[in-house]
C-alpha cells in the first residue's frame, strides 16, 4: 500500500452461528489468521502446574494425628 492516508483492508475471520454459539470458522483458520499455537499443551501443562502448586501452598496442613 503505497498510499499512507488508504483505508485497510482487512477482513473478519468467517464464523459460524449467532448470538452466543457464535464462533470462529475452523475450516476458514490458518497459520495466517493467527492460529498457529504449536506449544499450547505445553503451556496448559505449565499452567496446570503453577495452579495446582499455589493451591496446595494455601491450602492449611492436613494433621494425621489428630483424632486418634
Amino acid at each position: 500500500m503505497s498510499d499512507p492516508l488508504a483505508r485497510g483492508a482487512a477482513k473478519p475471520t468467517p464464523t459460524l452461528g449467532e448470538g452466543c454459539t457464535r464462533r470462529f470458522d475452523p475450516e476458514a483458520m490458518g497459520p495466517e489468521h493467527g492460529t498457529e499455537f504449536a506449544d499450547a499443551a505445553a503451556l496448559w501443562k505449565r499452567l496446570q502446574a503453577e495452579q495446582d502448586a499455589a493451591i496446595e501452598a494455601a491450602s492449611p496442613p492436613i494433621d494425621k494425628t489428630e483424632g486418634q
